[in-house]
């Protein structure tokens, strides 16, 4: 491969490994190395990760907030589908790639960088998504995905050419991590060394976000969320923007044990992988979202949606977000998302999320159709005709059989 660059736009987390890969950059390529940190609400690691590029000697670094971008432009989009893929996962990980992508391809036109690199392993999904979004959006673009390309095939071989140039190592790094994580806004992702056996309970000392279920408090909290053209906009009658209200969520369900999932995975690149998350904020509004749903869409409209949800969520998993038709099911899903104007009450009591309450002004339930008291807008007698015409080729089949 062509060691021809002249400037790269790196995605840096920080971390052991895109340390070393500003090093490595620089030694194999000889090439000028830009650091690109998103802050899309990971914790405190994107300041130190700022002193770390600095002290090894990079002079073009950006550390961009992009938390109010990712919720706003990303997530809620999603959420929108009610996207989840397998049946189970949040999709925390995955939906914040396609926004990394995007602002890094930007940050490349803006430094004329000829190349962008990435962290990600050569067995993971990571590496998918972040170039199928470089791709997308720079179709010439330049990708260096150092963990196809170099020798550092091991956690040992990794902490010696950190010391050999001098890259300061976690106290955690030199031993054995028991896991491998990621987070931002929406989730905490755990993979990795301790949770590759399936059969392994995690230990509670992973989890970061959410207390278990048994230390969660002994009584219930009861929280409202308004939805305005399917998106969440107020919590308990407060108005917030998209970070700030994902993060309230967050709060009050993390606290209550709601979120955690524990999940064998199929990957994109074939293999099964088994993924601990916690999506407090996110299993609270998938299920206030549903119930302002059912109100609000038509029943053709509402079983389509589930129909296609597993194909979007799919897409998203994949790195598809930039293709056309993650776009045209978009549209279809905003459509539908109009119409999903209300506000749901919810319960949280040690892990679970319990919908008690649903209101809009847009609402297809009519309490005088759907009673079972006595009424004046449904004549019963109407379903004997209803139920013969579905039950004509049964019937007809069952004389045949006869």
């Amino acid at each position: 491969m062509s060691k021809d660059v002249n400037k790269v736009v790196l995605a840096y987390s920080g971390g052991l490994d895109t340390s070393v890969i500003l090093a490595w950059l620089k030694d194999t390529y000889h090439c000028q190395v830009v650091a690109f940190t998103a802050d899309i609400g990971q914790g405190e690691e994107v300041e130190a990760a700022t002193a770390k590029a600095e002290r090894l000697g990079i002079e073009q670094i950006f550390v961009e907030d992009l938390k109010e971008e990712f919720v706003r432009d990303y997530v809620w989009p999603m959420f929108r589908a009610n996207a989840l893929y397998e049946g189970t996962y949040l999709l925390g990980t995955s939906i914040a790639r396609p926004l990394i992508a995007k602002r890094q391809i930007e940050i490349a036109g803006e430094v004329g960088a000829d190349a962008v690199a990435h962290g990600a392993t050569g067995k993971g999904n990571d590496q998918v998504r972040f170039e199928l979004g470089y791709y997308a959006l720079n179709p010439d673009i330049r990708v260096i995905a150092p963990w196809r390309e170099w020798d550092l095939n091991s956690r040992s071989k990794l902490i010696a050419y950190a010391e050999d140039r001098g890259i300061p190592i976690p106290k955690d790094k030199l031993g054995e991590a028991p896991y491998s994580m990621d987070a931002n806004l929406l989730h905490t992702s755990y993979e990795g060394k301790a949770l590759e056996d399936p059969w392994r309970e995690p230990d509670e000392s992973l989890f970061r976000r959410t207390v278990s279920p048994e230390a969660a408090p002994d009584g219930a909290v009861y929280v409202e969320i308004d939805f305005e053209a399917g998106d969440p906009v107020a919590v308990d009658g407060g108005r917030l923007a998209p970070a700030v209200l994902l993060a309230r969520l967050n709060a009050l369900a993390g606290a209550h044990g709601v979120g955690r999932v524990d999940i064998v995975e199929n990957r994109f690149v074939g293999m099964k992988s088994r993924g601990v998350y916690e999506t407090p904020g996110g299993t609270l509004l998938l299920a206030a979202r549903r119930a302002v749903e059912s109100l609000t869409l038509d029943k053709g409209a509402q079983h389509q949606k589930d129909e296609l949800m597993p194909r979007y969520a799919e897409l998203v998993y994949n790195g598809f977000w930039f293709s056309p038709e993650r776009r045209m099911l978009q549209a279809l899903i905003d459509k539908a998302a109009a119409k999903v104007t209300g506000t749901a009450r919810v319960k949280l009591y040690k892990g679970n999320v319990i919908v008690v309450g649903r209101k809009s002004p847009l609402s297809l339930y009519c309490e005088e159709t759907a009673t079972f008291e006595e009424d004046h807008v449904y004549d019963q007698r109407d379903a004997e005709g209803f139920i013969k015409l579905n039950a004509l080729r049964l019937r007809l089949a069952g004389k045949k059989r006869g």
